[in-house]
């Protein structure tokens, strides 16, 4: 019961409603609040994962933001991003374990080579190899996505062979192995990773790669030692702009406000 005749969304229902009411109970606790949208690739992981980290401070001093380590085009002198091919370099090619496309999805990835996705098939096959989805909004990029060798791997899910998020291998015909899945979230080799082939790809890919990790305690033990963090002015954090605490706020609360005007002028009526 929303729209036009109909009150305006509540505070809890707006957009970042539910983000705003995080930060507000971690305020009232006496919590001073920093975050931002994170990729991961800025710190050294060989991943495109975007995660919104919220730092807090019980004596009231803001904390800073992460302070990157890489650049996707070398911004600010940095190291560039690292690739899936240096990720991967030296890792043996057998013992891989991994799930198996259904054959009538492996006919589609033998026409493509890496980096390709479903709009790199032959036009003719387009609508065949994504049936109904082909009708469906947006790019649909994760469909029978091969990953590219000279970028960072998209963000590892829980499964790499469904259809609509696949995380197919730059070459062979078949998604990223657990060990590959390990390489790329900067595990061990050793690691052993407990349970079913599904519950190994679960836990490896609700992960946080270990450069992101490092990089908040590297911020933590900055502020803790008093010492002044790098910052670079500008910095994409990640592929969206004004994600930060303050920028969010201040669009967050505006249209709080225009929300209260509009159920104010809707009472009095």
């Amino acid at each position: 019961m929303r729209g036009k005749n109909f009150p305006p969304l509540s505070q809890d229902e707006q957009r970042g409603g539910a983000l705003l009411f995080i930060t507000q109970k971690l305020k009232q606790a006496g919590y001073s609040i920093s975050f931002n949208l994170y990729n991961s690739a800025n710190f050294g992981a060989p991943q495109q994962r975007e995660r919104v980290v919220i730092m807090c401070s019980r004596d009231g001093e803001k904390l800073p933001y992460l302070t990157p380590t890489h650049a996707a085009k070398g911004l600010y002198g940095l190291p560039q991003w690292r690739t899936l091919r240096e990720v991967l370099e030296g890792l043996p090619k057998d013992e891989h374990h991994f799930v198996k496309f259904p054959e009538k999805r492996l006919k589609y990835y033998r026409l493509l080579k890496p980096g390709q996705y479903w709009r790199d098939l032959p036009a003719e096959l387009h609508q065949e190899a994504l049936g109904a989805s082909y009708h469906a909004g947006g790019g649909k990029t994760g469909f029978y996505r091969r990953l590219a060798w000279d970028k960072p791997s998209p963000t590892l899910v829980t499964h790499p062979a469904m259809p609509a998020t696949d995380l197919a291998h730059p070459e062979e015909d078949r998604p990223l192995s657990i060990e590959e899945y390990k390489r790329i979230q900067e595990f061990p080799d050793d690691w052993a990773i407990a349970g079913s082939l599904l519950d190994q790809y679960r836990q490896v890919g609700n992960a946080v790669p270990c450069s992101l990790g490092r990089a908040i305690a590297r911020m933590l033990l900055t502020h803790l030692e008093g010492k002044t963090p790098i910052i670079y002015p500008d910095f994409p954090y990640s592929r969206y702009h004004k994600t930060d605490d303050v920028s969010w706020t201040v669009e967050t609360l505006g249209d709080l406000e225009e929300s209260l005007e509009a159920q104010l002028s809707l009472n009095l009526i």
